[in-house]
């Protein structure tokens, strides 16, 4: 049944491909700017100014006039136009394909990284046997990726990008422990290894984005969302792996307004079909975000997921609902039809210029046949550009909350999860976290410091209490305050010096530093890390966990 409703799929996804270049063929669109919150804080100036009303809590953006100068001020750091020969245009200043004509651009460029890490608290004496870069000087911990992106413009209203990365990695111990409990590296793809401490893992990103009026976006492929103006998200966040998905958005006056049909997948469920496909379940999303003010907004969301087959595998039937386009209308379907449904409201207010204030409020189960109170999460946050007078200087302070069993449904494949991972915060739920992050870009440099401070309950081996958000939740009779489990907390520092040598793909050179504290009553484990090497693009990875 599964086989025969994913070439339906295909199908129907292909002619929505079909029609989107016909259209585009005919038109052509803005540029897509990858989600990356290292490259968007340098945005801080201009987005957050007091004068601008672009909506600043959905993301990725599309290049705009509020951002468009900065953009081509940050994609000509370190240009040298003196520069003639080939080689040195193509290494500082150029992408390495480069085609512009009138209604027609395409770039592509061979992607690298390649870092070399020594953690001075492992206990591991093992000599360093890890190539980075496959051959030559070894490392205990490194990184080893070889990659590509294409992307492109047709006209002035479609355009297109794709992205691929083959890498392997040894990783410090406590994500090394991430990896191996869940068989899928967080944000990335499965871990081939299966066990071993290299690790083997691919990334993949497409996508096609159609805008047929300035008012209207249309964006097909496999990438992430992000909704929020902090670094977490506690609605939607990048921190999950890529998801096949179509996002429409409309801005019109001072509204925006997003909905978005994924197709999600579970790693631990049982499978049905003959080739031991994972479960899959759909997600569909809202998001209405309004500029009360220049200096005011406030917005709404709401999230359903939706098992694709029943817990023998028959599937339940297209329901209407599913693309039903109205925020707060849950479309789920019958009461017999189980889903998980989430709303959630956010905020912002500029109080300084280049300054502001934010939040976000969630709250899980609604619906009153799920048993027990709502469970809530809360983000406080405040962020800026240009602080002190100094361009470029940019920060963010920032607290997150989420109760117990928050996310969690009475099946687990209709977890709010991808791959066994968070769509919300990487801790899942039952966590309290306050972090700060502060950074500067003077010429090719970058320099970046991050503290981060969380409590949360650690699970036990029977009931999950909402950190690991793979495992059953607790029984809903059953309500905690924050804090089951085993009361872990973890301290964590990093700072990061880059120096910029091809901006158009984000090719530097970087050194870094980590140090992670984790302690509890089972004992502690930490972490000294040291790391250099080089990095390529936009990606937006997290390790800070």
């Amino acid at each position: 049944m599964q086989k025969i409703y994913s070439l339906v799929a295909g199908k129907t996804v292909l002619t929505l491909f079909l029609l989107i270049l016909t259209a585009g063929l005919a038109k052509a669109q803005s540029v897509y700017l990858p989600q990356s919150y290292q490259f968007y804080q340098k945005f801080n100036g201009q987005i957050y100014s007091k004068g601008s009303l672009k909506h600043t809590s959905l993301r990725p953006f599309l290049i705009d006039s509020t951002v468009s100068t900065r953009y081509t001020e940050l994609m000509n750091i370190g240009v040298d136009t003196t520069r003639k020969s080939w080689v040195s245009r193509k290494l500082f200043n150029e992408h390495l394909i480069q085609v512009n004509k009138k209604d027609f651009t395409f770039y592509g460029d061979f992607l690298s990284e390649n870092i070399w890490g020594h953690d001075f608290d492992d206990p591991n004496t093992k000599p360093a046997y890890f190539h980075p870069i496959g051959v030559g000087p070894k490392a205990k911990l490194g990184l080893n990726t070889r990659g590509f992106q294409f992307g492109g413009t047709v006209g002035s209203k479609f355009s297109f990008y794709t992205s691929g990365y083959e890498n392997q990695a040894v990783f410090p111990s406590y994500y090394n422990r991430y990896v191996d409990s869940l068989g899928f590296v967080p944000g990335q793809g499965y871990d081939r290894s299966f066990g071993k401490t290299t690790k083997d893992y691919s990334y993949v990103t497409a996508l096609l984005s159609y805008t047929p009026i300035k008012e209207l976006n249309i964006t097909l492929g496999q990438d992430k969302t992000f909704i929020g103006d902090g670094y977490r998200s506690l609605l939607l966040s990048d921190f999950a792996a890529n998801y096949p998905m179509l996002r429409v958005t409309a801005n019109v006056s001072k509204f925006q307004y997003m909905m978005m049909w994924t197709m999600l997948q579970d790693i631990n469920e049982k499978k049905f079909d003959s080739f031991g496909s994972n479960r899959r379940k759909y997600g569909l999303f809202h998001y209405l975000d309004y500029n009360v003010t220049n200096s005011l907004s406030l917005g709404f969301f709401n999230a359903v997921i939706i098992p694709e087959a029943d817990v023998n595998g028959n599937r339940r039937g297209f329901d209407i609902n599913y693309i039903n386009p109205i925020v707060f209308i849950p479309g789920s379907g019958p009461s017999s039809q189980p889903a998980n449904t989430m709303v959630g409201f956010t905020g912002k207010y500029k109080f300084l210029d280049k300054n502001a204030i934010y939040a976000q409020y969630l709250i899980d189960k609604l619906q009153s046949g799920s048993g027990g109170k709502n469970r809530t999460g809360l983000q406080l946050g405040a962020r800026g550009g240009d602080i002190f007078g100094v361009k470029n200087l940019s920060y963010i302070m920032e607290y997150n909350t989420v109760q117990p069993d928050t996310y969690s449904d009475n099946q687990t494949l209709t977890y709010y999860t991808f791959y066994g991972q968070p769509l919300g915060h990487p801790l899942g739920a039952n966590f309290k976290e306050y972090l700060g992050i502060m950074n500067y870009t003077a010429g090719r440099f970058d320099f970046q410091g991050q503290l981060t401070y969380s409590r949360y309950g650690y699970d036990g081996t029977v009931f999950d209490y909402g950190y690991n958000q793979s495992m059953r939740q607790y029984p809903a009779a059953v309500r905690f305050p924050l804090g089951p489990g085993v009361t872990t907390s973890v301290r964590y520092a990093e700072g990061t010096v880059s120096f910029m040598v091809n901006p158009k793909y984000n090719f530097r050179f970087e050194l870094a530093g980590l140090y992670r504290d984790e302690r509890n009553a089972l004992g502690s484990k930490k972490t000294a890390m040291i790391s250099f090497g080089l990095r390529t693009t936009f990606r937006n990875l997290y390790h800070d966990f």
